[in-house]
C-alpha cells in the first residue's frame, strides 16, 4: 500500500499541506489564498491620492457653488426684477461685510454670539447626556418622557423667547435658556437612537464581567452609541446656533451685548437690506465653518476607527 507520508513527517509528493488533519491539493490551497488576499485588499486604507482627490473635491465643490450663486444673483440684480431695497447688488452687501470688518466690528459680533452659543451648548451636552442615558435604559421613563423630549425637539426655538424673557428679564439668563430648550432634546434623542442601535450582547457581557451602571454606561454604552451619540451633538449645535440667532434677534438690550442677532435686527430696523444679507452671510459663515473644524474631523475619526474610510 502506497505511503501517504514520509519517514521525516513531510507530506507525500503530490499533496498540499494538511488543514484539520485532511490534506489539501495545491490548487485548493492556491485559491484559499487568492480569498485571503482578497480580504486583506478590502481592509487596507485608501491610497494618497484617492485622499488628495477627496480632499481637492471638498474645497473646490463649494467654491465653484458659492462662485455660481454669486453670478446668478449678479443675473438676477441685473435684471431689475425687483427694487433695490430687496435684493442689492452682490458688491454692496461685500462692501457692508468689508466695512464692519475694516472698523473691528465683527470681532465684537463673533465673540458675544460665539461664545454664548458655545457655552449653551457644553451646558446641554453636560445636561443631555445623562438625560438620554435614562431615557434609553429605564423603559418607564421613556413611555413617560420620551414623546415629551420629541414634541420639544420639533418646537421652534423661537417660541420660546417671549416665556425665557418673561422668567429672566432681558439677562443672559433668557438667551440661555432658549438654547437648552433647542439643543437638549435633539442630543438627547440622537444619544437614545445610538443606544438603541448597539448589539444586546455587549451590556451582557459587561455585566458578567462586574461592570456596573456607571461603568457599563462610561466603558459599554456611550462608545458603542458614539456614531449615533455625534450625530445628535452635531444637530445639538445646530439647534443651539439657530436658537441662539433667534434670542439675541427677538430680546435685543444693551446689557445683553451686540451680537449677530442684534446687526441684523438693525438692519431690519433700518430696512437696509444689504446689511440683512450680510448679517445673514456672517451667521451662514459661523455655522459652517464650525462644522468643517469641529463635527466633519471628529466624524470622519470616529468612522475611520470603525472600518468606515469610505464613509465620509
Amino acid at each position: 500500500m502506497p505511503r501517504e507520508v514520509l519517514d521525516d513527517g513531510a507530506a507525500a509528493p503530490g499533496h498540499g499541506p494538511e488543514r484539520n488533519g485532511v490534506a489539501e491539493h495545491p490548487q485548493q490551497v492556491a485559491d484559499s489564498s487568492a480569498v485571503e488576499a482578497g480580504l486583506d485588499a478590502l481592509d487596507t486604507p485608501p491610497s494618497g491620492s484617492g485622499g488628495r482627490r477627496n480632499l481637492v473635491r471638498a474645497v473646490v465643490s463649494p467654491i465653484v457653488a458659492i462662485i455660481l450663486t454669486v453670478i446668478l444673483w449678479q443675473v438676477l440684480w441685473s435684471l431689475a426684477l425687483w427694487p433695490e431695497f430687496q435684493l442689492p447688488a452682490p458688491q454692496d452687501v461685500w462692501a457692508q461685510i468689508w466695512k464692519v470688518v475694516r472698523n473691528g466690528d465683527v470681532w465684537e459680533f463673533l465673540w458675544v454670539s460665539v461664545h454664548r452659543a458655545v457655552i449653551g451648548f457644553l451646558i446641554s451636552v453636560a445636561v443631555a447626556t445623562p438625560l438620554g442615558l435614562v431615557l434609553a435604559k429605564v423603559p418607564l421613563i421613556r413611555a413617560a418622557f420620551g414623546p415629551l423630549i420629541s414634541g420639544l425637539q420639533s418646537l421652534p426655538s423661537v417660541a420660546w423667547v417671549p416665556a425665557a424673557v418673561l422668567w429672566f428679564g432681558l439677562t443672559d439668563g433668557a438667551i440661555y435658556t432658549v438654547v437648552l430648550l433647542g439643543a437638549v432634546p435633539s442630543i438627547a434623542s440622537g444619544l437614545v437612537s445610538g443606544i438603541d442601535q448597539i448589539p444586546p450582547i455587549l451590556p451582557r457581557v459587561g455585566k458578567v464581567l462586574g461592570a456596573g451602571r456607571l461603568d457599563s454606561a462610561r466603558y459599554i454604552l456611550l462608545p458603542a452609541a458614539l456614531p449615533g451619540y455625534l450625530a445628535g451633538l452635531k444637530q445639538g449645535w445646530a439647534f443651539s446656533w439657530r436658537s441662539l440667532m433667534a434670542a439675541e434677534l427677538i430680546a435685543t438690550s444693551p446689557q445683553l451685548g451686540f451680537g449677530l442677532g442684534q446687526y441684523l435686527h438693525n438692519g431690519m430696523q433700518l430696512s437696509d437690506m444689504s446689511m440683512v444679507l450680510a448679517g445673514i452671510f456672517l451667521i451662514f459663515l459661523v455655522g459652517v465653518g464650525i462644522e468643517l473644524a469641529v463635527f466633519r474631523p471628529l466624524e470622519r475619526t470616529v468612522l475611520r476607527a470603525r472600518g468606515l474610510t469610505g464613509a465620509v
